[in-house]
């Protein structure tokens, strides 16, 4: 195991690759794990970066994504041409800091999400971004697939990253929401002096998808995002569109719930669109509406299943970087939770917003590397506790000295 004794504690360099439903790019995180327990363990980001996807690539994977023009041979393809993808992304990450791939132990990929099924009978779900090139091209052993398993076990496959916060982010002095906002939007509620045992959470509905899809579809495609929330910012908000919004089946599902691109994707976005069209409203009092849809539909999850004992609500994702949608976050949790309720971005904790789901997957593979069982069934519907993951080892293992699996 390529690891250094430092104060004898093993330390152990793991890279993290992450590219989420809002299709914008790959994550990769560089990650330094130092060893303290089974559930105690420091992580420390040595590097980070995010690599755009071309106009043409995320077209490709948007494509593969909807049932209506995805077919076999392009997600075959796909699928390998994102492992190139992904490959590049952790060596760039190593080398744009002055280390080379021998200094890596690991490598977590949660891939890209293209279709995640869930319905009263039958789950599924499928990442692509072929984990056996990825192994390939670096020579470092890389852990993939990771919610298959817990899929298997019973459960939903997300989310996933809930396990991650507790590890991270467990405080013995505030009741804490770890609140993610990508695609879509997830949390994470960790009572103080809490075990593993007693957090919850669950997918809220969308979050920069929605919105991100309805700029897309009013600009012609000339905007993919409401930067800075400055479209959102100009409009009103549609009290009766936000109500419709706000029946929506997803919103009123009990938990354990998860959801992605079939539901609230394109097609979702221009029935939003046609229904404020038909209200008279303009664009960006449609693209304010969803905005407040997201931020509702997250805190309106917080009363319905925690309640309102909650001191700290830190927001993580991009939806972080949307000033307007925090806000909204903000007024409605004051008004809905308590007026004593702290809502924050994780930068405020000194941790990337941004690396934090690639920072996510280093952590889970590292626990898979040895052999922890790392979802968490109250959240996922799992039936018990598993080891998430598949391995790809390397040919000749030159990084790690044991491969357990």
């Amino acid at each position: 195991m390529n690891t250094l004794e430092v104060k004898g504690e093993d330390i152990m360099l793991v890279i993290g690759l992450m590219s989420g439903t809002s299709v914008d790019g790959i994550d990769a995180a560089l990650v330094e794990i130092t060893e303290q327990g089974e559930q105690k363990l420091n992580v420390k980001v040595v590097n980070f970066i995010n690599t755009p996807y071309s106009k043409k690539m995320r077209g490709k994977i948007l494509e593969c994504s909807d049932p209506a023009t995805g077919s076999v041979d392009k997600i075959c393809r796909l699928n390998f041409e994102l492992g190139e993808l992904f490959a590049q992304a952790a060596k760039e990450v190593v080398e744009s800091k002055g280390l080379n791939m021998q200094d890596v132990s690991l490598i977590g990929s949660h891939g890209q999400t293209i279709y995640h099924y869930v319905s009263d009978d039958f789950i599924s779900t499928l990442q692509i971004g072929e984990a056996s090139v990825i192994a390939e091209r670096t020579q470092v052993t890389t852990v993939s697939n990771f919610r298959a398993r817990d899929i298997a076990a019973g459960g939903q496959g997300a989310p996933l990253v809930p396990y991650v916060d507790y590890i991270l982010f467990k405080s013995n002095y505030y009741n804490r929401v770890m609140q993610n906002i990508g695609g879509i939007g997830n949390f994470t509620y960790i009572p103080k002096k809490s075990k593993l045992e007693d957090i919850k959470g669950t997918d809220t509905g969308p979050g920069n998808m929605l919105i991100d899809g309805v700029v897309q579809i009013l600009t012609n495609g000339e905007q993919s995002y409401d930067k800075d929330g400055r479209i959102s910012e100009r409009g009103e908000i549609s009290e009766a569109l936000l109500a419709d919004l706000m029946a929506h089946p997803f919103i009123k599902k009990e938990p354990p719930k998860t959801t992605g691109r079939e539901v609230f994707g394109l097609n979702y976005a221009k029935e939003v669109i046609n229904k404020g069209k038909s209200m008279k409203l303009n664009d960006e009092d449609i693209v304010a509406t969803v905005t407040a849809f997201t931020a509702k539909s997250i805190v309106d999850a917080y009363l319905r299943f925690i309640g309102t004992n909650i001191d700290q609500v830190i927001i993580s994702g991009g939806g972080s970087y949307n000033p307007t949608l925090v806000s909204m976050i903000e007024d409605y949790a004051k008004k809905m939770i308590s007026k004593k309720a702290s809502v924050m971005v994780l930068e405020e904790l000194g941790f990337s917003s941004d690396a934090k789901e690639a920072v996510a997957f280093a952590v889970i593979a590292y626990q898979t590397y040895k052999e922890r069982k790392n979802n968490v069934p109250q959240i996922t519907g799992a039936k018990r506790f598993v080891t998430l993951g598949e391995v790809a080892p390397v040919d000749k293992n030159k990084n790690i000295d044991k491969t357990p699996f």
